[in-house]
């Protein structure tokens, strides 16, 4: 369909009591829908002559640590034939189980395990759910807001055993010692000098 408002009513009108909000904005169809009703919504506007949304961009997660719902799964679908993008989103808990759209597209293994190791979300009958861009036996998910920016853990080299090694993250603060002064008036420490140049030339 050419027109967003006419698509946007067809898919409310087939979809019914599926769809819980939908809006165009940004040129753009955004529905909100149950988790349990996320494989019939993307077999339809897959398949359906007025949709043809036939390629996943990709699958995302925000993190809202502060809400009982936590996550909220974000996908984004592109239809070539009407050049028209949507995104379809749902809200989780922590540790709920989703399920997987690989079945529909393929493309979505890598997208599915990237959200499984960056965000912790489990996908409900994925082909091989493992980490994809952090390490085996990574502790914790990189994306999620509660993930400490420095990490849980460093790799180095130690002379000592010659080889790479894993431990904790340290952080030296010995030689940081910030001046926050204004580089134009200069920092305390020259000023200081510059206090006592004076002080002793009078």
């Amino acid at each position: 369909m050419s027109n967003l408002i006419d698509l946007e009513k067809k898919i409310n009108s087939e979809l019914t009591t599926k769809i819980n909000k939908s809006e165009i904005k940004h040129n753009q169809i955004y529905l909100e829908i149950d988790k349990e009703d996320l494989i019939s919504v993307v077999l339809f506007i897959k398949s359906n002559n007025n949709t043809k949304f036939r390629q996943l961009i990709d699958i995302t997660v925000v993190d809202y640590p502060e809400r009982t719902q936590r996550f909220k799964i974000v996908y984004l679908f592109l239809s070539h034939e009407f050049n028209q993008r949507m995104i379809l989103s749902y809200d989780i808990n922590e540790n709920e189980i989703i399920p997987s759209i690989t079945t529909i597209f393929p493309s979505a293994n890598w997208m599915e395990r990237e959200v499984f190791d960056m965000y912790g979300v489990s996908f409900k009958d994925h082909p091989d759910l493992r980490r994809i861009l952090t390490d085996y036996g990574f502790d914790g998910h990189p994306l999620r807001k509660d993930f400490p920016l420095t990490g849980h853990s460093e790799v180095r080299y130690s002379e000592e055993e010659k080889k790479v090694i894993k431990e904790p993250v340290k952080l030296e603060q010995n030689y940081r010692n910030f001046d926050y002064e204004s580089p134009w008036e200069g920092t305390k420490y020259i000023n200081e000098q510059s206090k006592n140049i004076n002080d002793k030339k009078n």
